[in-house]
């Protein structure tokens, strides 16, 4: 069976816990995932993540094998 991963959103201020984004996905799909530049506060442009950072500070989705 191959392995899966899961896309977890992390951000910079601690007080925040992680969350899960998504899961049992490919690697492929989770390196796909993680270079859209919209899935960080630093290169988001897209109103929700420019709202998110704003609410909540600094963030970066990454994944991790299930």
């Amino acid at each position: 069976m191959a392995d899966t991963y899961k896309i977890v959103r992390m951000y910079f201020n601690n007080d925040i816990p992680k969350r899960t984004i998504a899961t049992r996905l490919s690697l492929e799909e989770a390196q796909a995932h993680c270079r859209d530049p919209e899935t960080s506060s630093r290169t988001c442009r897209k109103p929700a993540g420019v709202r998110r950072t704003r609410k909540l500070g600094a963030w970066f989705d990454g994944y991790t094998k299930e």
